[in-house]
Formats: C-alpha cells, structure tokens, sequence
C-alpha cells in the first residue's frame, strides 16, 4: 500500500526513475480500487452493465491518469528510456507488448540521466 500511496504523493512528478515495485504495486491496487468501485456502482444502479460505463470507476480513471502517466515515465527513466516511448502503445497491438517488456526489465544499475538508481548503489558482487 505505500507504493501505491507514494505515487499518488508523487502525483504529477514526471522526473526521477521509479522501480518495478513502485510501478506494479500501483497497477495493482489500482485495478483492484477499480473493480471495488465497479462493484459498488452495480450495487447502487450507477453503472450500465449493456455499455460498460460506470460513474465511480471514470471518476476514479480521471483522477489517477496523472499519476499513472508520471509513474509510467519514471519507470521508463529507470530503464534507461525516455518518457516519450509511452507513446509506442499508439503502434496497434505490438506497441503494448513493448511496453510491458519496458515496464518488466529490471533498472539500470548506477545512475543514468535521469537520477540515481533508486535501489540504492549497485552492489559490485552481485551486480544489483
């Protein structure tokens, strides 16, 4: 839970790297607040199950898409890619394949241009 609370701290920062913990520990809780709230609306009739719309997830989407992105373009940092490589998920189909691959790949060890490692200094034995 403070993965997902630290991003939502880092709610717009865009610079800096992110690990995979940082970023898959928000997809997670996220998607798992979605469906909570998916629930929640066919419960109270705000959803329609014939359009797939529900009130309280779109509200929640809205609210998380900034964070989202920033931390999106910060694991991208820790990969040692630019932010501007979210955009390979417009290329149909194979774009969201790399970039789960991109999101999967462990951090460049030591700093890179984007900041520190934000596992700490590599370790020269073990090499992470």
């Amino acid at each position: 839970m403070k993965w997902y609370l630290g991003v939502l701290k880092k709610y717009a920062v865009f610079s800096g790297r992110a690990r995979r913990k940082e970023y898959w520990y928000f997809a997670l809780f996220s998607t798992l607040v979605q469906l909570l709230l998916m629930v929640i609306d066919y419960s109270i009739g705000t959803s329609d199950l014939k359009t797939g719309t529900s009130l309280l997830v779109a509200i929640y989407s809205l609210a998380v898409a900034i964070p989202y992105l920033a931390v999106s373009v910060r694991r991208l940092h820790d990969t040692g890619r630019s932010g501007w490589w979210l955009l390979i998920v417009l290329v149909p189909i194979i774009g969201g394949l790399a970039l789960l691959v991109f999101t999967l790949q462990d951090s460049k060890p030591g700093e890179n241009q984007y900041g520190p490692n934000p596992k700490g200094e590599a370790s020269p034995v073990l090499g992470y």
